[in-house]
């Protein structure tokens, strides 16, 4: 009655996993991660820990499979046996559970998960797919793992609601019904300021409004992109209540850090030459500071009808350099070439990726993850191009190879319609557009 492990059947794995586990061992990514945590592992004997290389290969797995939390990771691990061969774990082994996980990535500090970054952004520049000269720069929310009513005041402590009851009692209501004290919120002006007001969970979510008109606790990510390849170079996460004029800086010379270290380490310097963004990030001083590092500006200009530079004499040159560049046509050019790489990577890092909404509290937690994200990002352009597919699920519905029999119908109603147009006056057999069931040549 017993089997021997060796005897169960093994799955042949998926063929997207399967590719991307030949990349990643080409590349030697399993001895990189291991020399990068190596200060993070005990020399000694103790609990089994999760080693480097399937950690972050877990990470991966949230991002292409879109799953948003690490219990959700560790349940599709164990349920796939697919998953199972990609992260080298054998039938009889045991997954690694939720908690080993978090522990693993609380242990492991940021700079490391950025070389893992770094590292995806290497094989980019190695096959091409990575310039950095021509970076669009653009900011999403996302919605924290913190709740509205959680909040409390900065100065006393107090929840919303003793808040609310201690001005109603102050302005003589003496037993304040939830009636009354709705209706004296809705009377007050700017009742949720991020100067009064904190999560004591994750003091790092703020206030703000989402883009479908909800007032929820929120972080702000930015993203830098090449605009030659789609390539992310950057990832920033700052609380939702910073502007986008202040956050520019940082995540230009991230950006400008990150290209020089990933281009450096295969011998071809390059540096950050233009800066893309939308009219968000204009302002006088923007203009300013990038003028002086020589970077081009494309950011577009809000109307604010006619100006007066009496106060600002030095903003004058750069923001006029600016608006000339943005309205010629490669500056027309570049607008529409960043709102559609900027775009892409949101949809794929955070809507289909599953990081939308954020499980983890704190910019510190939510940086690695996304880092780890963003490297996935890249790894995908880079499964594009060798495998023709850069996600799982560009592999559905695809053909195991031609079906002859559609292949000859194709060919038979097209040499029909051929001849039917060169006969004279005869009305075609076939309509003009010629339709098959299947493409001629597979793209699997």
């Amino acid at each position: 009655m017993w089997v021997a492990a060796v005897d169960l059947p093994v799955s042949p794995g998926h063929p997207f996993y399967t590719r991307l586990n030949t990349i990643l061992d080409e590349a030697g990514f399993d001895r990189f991660a291991e020399a990068e945590c190596a200060a993070f592992y005990a020399p000694v004997m103790g609990r089994p820990s999760l080693p480097p290389g399937r950690y972050f290969r877990l990470l991966l797995i949230g991002y292409f499979e879109g799953i948003d939390s690490e219990r959700g990771i560790a349940w599709r691990v164990a349920d796939s046996l697919a998953l199972r061969s990609f992260l080298g774990l054998d039938v009889d082994a045991a997954a690694p559970d939720h908690s080993t996980i978090s522990r693993t990535r609380r242990l492991i500090d940021v700079e490391t998960h950025r070389a893992v970054f770094t590292w995806a952004q290497e094989r980019l520049v190695t096959a091409g797919l990575l310039k950095g000269q021509t970076v669009a720069i653009d900011a999403t929310t996302l919605e924290a793992n913190a709740a509205m009513r959680s909040i409390v005041r900065r100065d006393t402590g107090e929840s919303y609601q003793q808040f609310l009851t201690r001005l109603a009692k102050a302005s003589g209501v003496k037993t304040p019904t939830r009636a009354a004290l709705a209706r004296l919120d809705r009377r007050r002006k700017k009742r949720t300021s991020n100067k009064d007001w904190e999560n004591p969970s994750d003091p790092d979510a703020k206030i703000t409004k989402m883009k479908d008109g909800r007032t929820h606790l929120a972080h702000k990510a930015e993203h830098a992109v090449d605009l030659d390849t789609g390539a992310l170079l950057a990832v920033t996460v700052q609380g939702a209540d910073v502007g986008d004029t202040t956050s520019l800086i940082e995540t230009a010379i991230m950006a400008a850090e990150q290209i020089e270290a990933a281009s450096a380490a295969v011998g071809a310097p390059t540096a950050l030459a233009e800066i893309v963004a939308d009219r968000g990030y204009h302002s006088n001083q923007t203009m300013i500071d990038l003028h002086a590092l020589r970077v081009r500006s494309y950011i577009a200009e809000p109307e604010r009808g006619r100006r007066s530079w009496a106060k600002a004499p030095a903003a004058q040159a750069p923001v006029y350099g600016n608006r000339r560049r943005v309205r010629g046509v490669r500056g027309r050019r570049l607008m529409r070439r960043r709102g559609q790489y900027v775009e892409r990577s949101f949809a794929h890092v955070y809507d289909t990726g599953g990081m939308r909404r954020t499980h983890l509290r704190g910019h510190e937690n939510i940086l690695k993850r996304l880092l780890v994200h963003a490297g996935a990002f890249n790894l995908g352009l880079l499964m594009r191009k060798a495998f023709g597919r850069g996600t799982p699920r560009g592999l559905q519905g695809c053909q195991g190879g031609p079906r002859w029999l559609d292949i000859a119908l194709g060919l038979f109603i097209g040499g029909l319609w051929s001849l039917a147009n060169r006969l004279p006056r005869v009305p075609p057999l076939v309509p003009r557009v010629m339709w098959c069931s299947t493409p001629i040549v597979s793209a699997c």
